[in-house]
């Protein structure tokens, strides 16, 4: 299955899970640091309703800082829909092309699999990742076209990461870090909820470059 094709049915399957989601869920806070569910569902709309001629300036205006700049459009889409308009723009919008400079489609692959879990573990839900989908995520998130947007510079160096449920490993250095693809999936996103369930020589480094 091409990218293309891994996002489409990314999108689905967060408009079925936004679909399961009650009010007192949906204004829970998420993993992702200041959002709340519905802020972070509302989030992965802004590809088709923004675009590139709004999100770019909003980058650049708050000094290439990404999460700064998605933090503030992300509030003019959860006043704007509702999680039923959320489900919905999900499935009509399922197979629209976003392809963002630098960070390509696999910015958008990755920034769907990290929600989905920014959004399921604080709930409580279990959802499972496709492992076809998350070793080419765990690969752009060590490549160069991820850092300073998915991964601050300095997080990953020296260390060297091994997913124990896939047939993965990738990063360079003689500190290693090992868990679940998911698990590594959060932990080089800065999620540091994960980092109880990783093992290895550089958990430690890892932890205080998250913290």
């Amino acid at each position: 299955m091409d990218v293309v094709s891994m996002i489409a049915d990314e999108r689905i399957r967060m408009a079925e899970l936004i679909e399961t989601l009650k009010p007192g869920q949906l204004y829970a806070m998420s993993l992702c640091d200041g959002w709340t569910v519905h802020e972070v569902a509302a989030h992965l709309c802004a590809p088709w309703i923004f675009g590139a001629r709004r999100i770019v300036p909003a980058v650049v205006r708050h000094g290439f800082r990404v999460h700064r700049a998605n933090a503030e459009l992300v509030r003019d889409l959860a006043i704007d829909l509702t999680a039923d308009e959320i489900a919905r723009q999900l499935r009509m919008n399922a197979e629209f092309v976003f392809n963002p400079r630098i960070v390509g489609p696999l910015g958008q692959l990755t920034d769907l699999q990290v929600h989905g879990q920014d959004i399921c573990r604080p709930l409580g839900l279990t959802r499972d990742l496709v492992p076809e989908r998350m070793i080419p995520s765990l690969e752009f998130l060590l490549s160069p076209k991820a850092r300073g947007s998915f991964v601050p510079r300095g997080r990953l160096d020296g260390l060297r990461f091994l997913a124990e449920d896939l047939d993965w490993e990738g990063g360079q250095g003689l500190l290693t870090v090992r868990g679940r693809g998911e698990a590594l999936l959060l932990a080089l996103t800065g999620r540091p909820v994960v980092l109880d369930e990783l093992t290895g020589s550089g958990v430690a480094a890892l932890r205080a470059r998250i913290a």
